[in-house]
């Protein structure tokens, strides 16, 4: 999940609208000129000091029953140092330390703040014991935020233990019971559950890290350095690879993807995805005479009110139902909004009423609104006669109005039902079974720091430098590049019916925009769930959720 929990869910103080996030003000030629300088230092010999030691690795095994069949494992829990910058990067060995044949010198007053940046990752990995590296898939799976940490993918989905919450509900305080995973993905590949710099278990260090590594580009390059890392250290450069990320862990992997130039990749899995930031439903109001965002957050909306009974006259099921409302969205309703004030009262009055028919929403406050309803304001005004916000990662959850007079909800109910059970979930699995972390803090994410911002700016592969290209961030060109570098690659795009933090339409309609040829269509599927954000707190949708990943990492690992 978050952006801005967006897959990192315990606040809202961060929303995925461009206007949540900070953007450097540094311009992109002084950045250039600081990164020469920094790459001069490091290579010329410069004294800098290396990261301090970090905590030993820990080595454990156990064993995970998955369809009825028990798989033993070796568990890792560590680290990897990444370096800021590629000429950096290749200073630093395997252990985190400098190579001693650098010719770097290192003296002992050297102060650790005036080094060059380095970010140390945490990562758990699981390896399936008596399979044979080559031909066994690796899986990197992290969430997003962005600055969250992975705990949510680690102990609700795919990992050898889970921690159990009640669907739609917000369950008595601890002790929460963290289980057998009955859907781990151990059947079919090895995982690994990684870390962003600055969350978790991992963490930042040297000058200026945090506009080293909390960026969309700094952030994808610090997770190609790791990727690269693990793959000499576990000797895996020729096993079946794939990225799985989550909420804003999906740009990254677009990103990523691009990066990890000559690194083929079997497959991505892309959860509740975004990929254009002017798509998100979250701010739509701060870039007025962008509308697309309405049109498609209102599915989403519409499954939203047939979930909770608000519709007028209900359809029988839940999917014809969508196929209509997707068709009304990009047809009349997307028509009427691109003619702005233009649009004729008569024609007003009746989207208005069509948009009641689907939303659940009275005729007057569409048309006080303009039409336009964004996500923060839907979620306050679904069920606002009854005092209850509607959740946001996920809107089947619903919990008390924070304050009945506000224009936009004020928290995600969601969030506040699942965020203790998750936390404690990892602190405790951490230290009892993998034995890692007895004296450190885990982070659940880095927008726990005061201070914390993100650059969202990014440099498309081809495109102008950052900080010169106008528009919205949008990621979608660096899929694309990938799909047409590997086109034996294959996209797996999921999501749940009831995501409001990035509205399932909205992704499906980015995979039918990427600027590849329409041939390479065939190489993306489509999954999408009667859940939310995080389709994984469902049982019934895990069950199938496993199956359909599965079946997509079996049928790709060989090239298929």
């Amino acid at each position: 999940m978050k952006i801005g929990q967006v897959c990192g869910v315990v606040s809202l103080t961060l929303t995925l609208g461009i206007t949540s996030i900070a953007t450097a003000q540094k311009s992109d030629a002084a950045k250039q000129e600081s990164a020469k300088k920094q790459d001069k230092l490091v290579v010329s010999g410069t004294p800098v000091t290396p990261p301090t030691a970090a905590p030993a690795d820990s080595t454990t095994e156990g064993s995970v029953t998955v369809g009825g069949q028990t798989i033993a494992y070796k568990a890792v829990a560590g680290t990897i140092t990444v370096g800021a910058t590629d000429a950096q990067d290749a200073l630093i060995g395997l252990d985190g330390k400098m190579l001693p044949d650098t010719g770097v010198n290192v003296p002992d007053a050297a102060k650790p703040e005036d080094a060059p940046p380095t970010a140390r990752m945490f990562y758990a990995a699981y390896f399936k014991k008596g399979a044979p590296s080559e031909t066994r898939p690796v899986t990197f799976l992290y969430n997003g935020g962005p600055g969250s940490a992975t705990m949510w993918l680690h102990m609700g989905s795919f990992g050898p233990r889970r921690v159990l919450t009640t669907d739609t509900q917000h369950d008595e305080a601890a002790p929460y019971k963290i289980v057998n995973n009955d859907y781990s993905l151990l059947d079919v590949s090895d995982v690994v559950f990684i870390d962003a710099p600055g969350t978790g278990f991992s963490r930042i260090m040297g000058k200026d890290k945090e506009k080293a590594f909390w960026g969309t580009d700094p952030d994808a390059h610090a997770f190609e350095r790791f990727i690269r890392r693990f793959l000499t250290k576990y000797e895996r450069w020729n096993s079946p690879k794939y990225l799985f990320g989550e909420s804003y862990g999906t740009p990254r992997s677009a990103v990523l993807s691009a990066d990890l130039q000559n690194v083929d990749l079997n497959g991505i899995v892309l959860l509740s995805a975004i990929l254009s930031f002017d798509n998100s439903a979250d701010g739509p109001k701060w870039n007025p005479g962008v509308d697309q965002a309405y049109a498609l957050a209102l599915p989403t909306y519409a499954a939203s009110a047939f979930y909770h009974k608000k519709l007028s006259n209900p359809p029988a099921a839940l999917e014809p139902f969508l196929a209509e409302v997707e068709q009304f969205a990009l047809g009349d309703y997307m028509a009427a909004l691109l003619q702005g004030s233009d649009l004729p009262d008569a024609r007003r009055q009746a989207i208005a009423e069509k948009l009641h028919n689907y939303t659940g929403l009275p005729v007057a406050y569409l048309l006080k609104a303009n039409l336009r309803v964004s996500g923060g304001a839907f979620s306050k005004n679904l069920q606002d006669a009854d005092g209850l916000t509607t959740g946001r990662l996920d809107t089947r959850y619903k919990g008390p109005d924070f304050n009945p007079t506000s224009e936009e909800a004020e928290y995600d109910p969601q969030s506040n039902a699942i965020s203790s059970a998750y936390t404690t979930a990892i602190n405790q699995y951490m230290r009892t079974e993998l034995k890692y972390g007895s004296d450190q803090t885990y982070k659940p994410g880095a927008y726990m720091d005061a201070g914390f911002t993100w650059d969202l700016r990014h440099q498309v592969p081809g495109g102008p430098p950052v900080g010169q290209g106008e528009g919205g961030v949008n990621v979608m060109p660096d899929l694309a590049l990938t799909m047409k570098s590997n086109p034996k690659m294959k996209v797996l795009l999921a999501g749940g019916y009831y995501d409001l933090a990035t509205p399932y339409f909205e992704g499906k309609f980015e995979m039918h925009h990427l600027p590849i040829p329409l041939a390479l269509q065939k190489n993306i599927s489509y999954k999408y769930y009667p859940s939310g954000h995080m389709v994984y707190v469902n049982d019934e949708v895990l069950k199938q959720f496993h199956a359909d990943v599965a079946a997509f990492i079996q049928g790709t690992e060989a090239g298929k």
